[in-house]
């Protein structure tokens, strides 16, 4: 919106030429997006408080150490989310497929985690949106959207890191790998939102990580010089995934120990979804089991904790997810 507004009067004032530089733009969606969350994240933790809802629940079988945290306000990722989306809409050019695809998953899903936060804290004793129903919607998503993609023209191919020319092509197989990818992501991230400032620090490393791969990836010299594939217009993605760092980073000063608020399923669930879009996007989903790793470590061990659990009734783990 800003970026179209500025760019139309360049003829008139050439020093706006400096918004046609991604860097430059993603530089300002960080100073934006960080100062936003900073400056109105505790206006939000303060209503949260004074509406009188009840924060964070805390499962009766957790670590007694976290019966600390009960009452801790949640639904702080409300702000971290409205800051990314404005910060995006702001300074990317809005004729881009690929930033309106992660703007779709990214409000999409925090609608999801809203209304599943929104019933454990205004409704007396809900477990919030149930396994099966969250899960249906998940998937819904990311089904759209990689029908979106096929649709476009979008490469179904899978690139394997390390081996420049060694890639699969999926076929029809891509629509349930976009789903996986998606879907398992957004679980994850949301699984290891347990622990004060766990999650955020993690999304904030791998937003950095597929920055620089969608600045890369989105130049034809570099992609061609690094041997990594070039996709017209992915750059773009690099505001959007500046917005999350810096939103991240800005949430993180009220989410570290002992945490004001925590991000809530309305930020997990989005957060998660949406870096998973872009590791698709940009062609380097393998790397995310590496980048992601944490997330990665918290979903296995839940997968593994459970599934054991119902064959032999006994635990591999004391408490899972293994963050506990």
């Amino acid at each position: 919106m800003l970026y179209h507004l500025l760019i139309s009067l360049q003829a008139e004032y050439s020093w706006l030429n400096v918004f046609r530089y991604i860097t430059f733009r993603a530089m300002l969606a960080f100073v934006i997006s960080f100062l936003f969350v900073l400056i109105f994240q505790p206006t939000f933790i303060q209503y949260l408080q004074r509406v009188g809802l009840k924060g964070q629940p805390i499962r009766d079988d957790g670590p007694k150490s976290h019966e600390i945290k009960r009452g801790t306000p949640t639904m702080g990722g409300f702000v971290v989310i409205f800051s990314i989306a404005i910060s995006t809409i702001l300074l990317s050019d809005l004729t881009n497929r690929f930033v309106w695809l992660c703007l779709g998953v990214l409000v999409g899903l925090a609608t999801l985690g809203f209304i599943d936060d929104a019933r454990k804290v205004f409704k007396q004793n809900s477990k919030g949106v149930s396994g099966p129903v969250k899960l249906f919607w998940q998937t819904t998503i990311a089904l759209l959207v990689g029908i979106s993609l096929l649709y476009l023209g979008f490469s179904s191919d899978l690139y394997i890191p390390f081996f420049k020319n060694i890639t699969i092509n999926l076929g029809l197989l891509f629509l349930p790998f976009v789903v996986l990818v998606i879907v398992g992501t957004s679980n994850a991230v949301n699984l290891t939102d347990g622990l004060d400032g766990l999650a955020i620090g993690p999304v904030m490393t791998v937003a950095v990580t597929y920055a620089i791969f969608a600045y890369l990836g989105g130049h034809e010299k570099f992609a061609e010089y690094l041997g990594i594939p070039f996709i017209s217009g992915i750059g773009e993605l690099t505001i959007f995934l500046s917005a999350i760092f810096a939103a991240g980073l800005g949430f993180l000063w009220y989410n570290t120990f002992p945490a004001q608020v925590f991000m809530g399923d309305i930020g997990a669930l989005a957060l998660g979804g949406a870096l998973g879009l872009v590791a698709i996007l940009v062609k380097h989903e393998l790397v995310l089991v590496v980048a992601g790793g944490i997330f990665v470590m918290e979903a296995v061990s839940v997968i593994i904790q459970r599934y054991y659990y119902k064959l032999t009734k006994k635990r591999v783990f004391r408490m899972a997810p293994i963050h506990h």
